[in-house]
């Protein structure tokens, strides 16, 4: 099975974690909501697939480019 991580495409902090360990994703699906350049910006499933990992938690401050959520195929 192919596995996506998702990364973060800004540095921010993270408000809000909308799935689970487990959850069933569909292409499009907001997976997180980051908070960057006083935006508020949703995270999308670039695949469908089961969210096998959550790297985040709520209030963390992310780099650009840090692996967040793994999303397998």
């Amino acid at each position: 099975m192919a596995h996506e991580i998702v990364e973060a495409p800004l540095a921010g902090k993270i408000l809000q974690i909308h799935v689970r360990v487990g959850d069933r994703v569909a292409e499009g699906d907001t997976l997180c909501t980051l908070e960057a350049l006083k935006m508020e910006n949703a995270i999308v499933a670039p695949i469908s697939g089961t969210v096998k990992e959550i790297r985040i938690s709520p209030g963390q401050a992310i780099k650009a480019g840090e692996p967040m959520i793994v999303i397998e195929s």
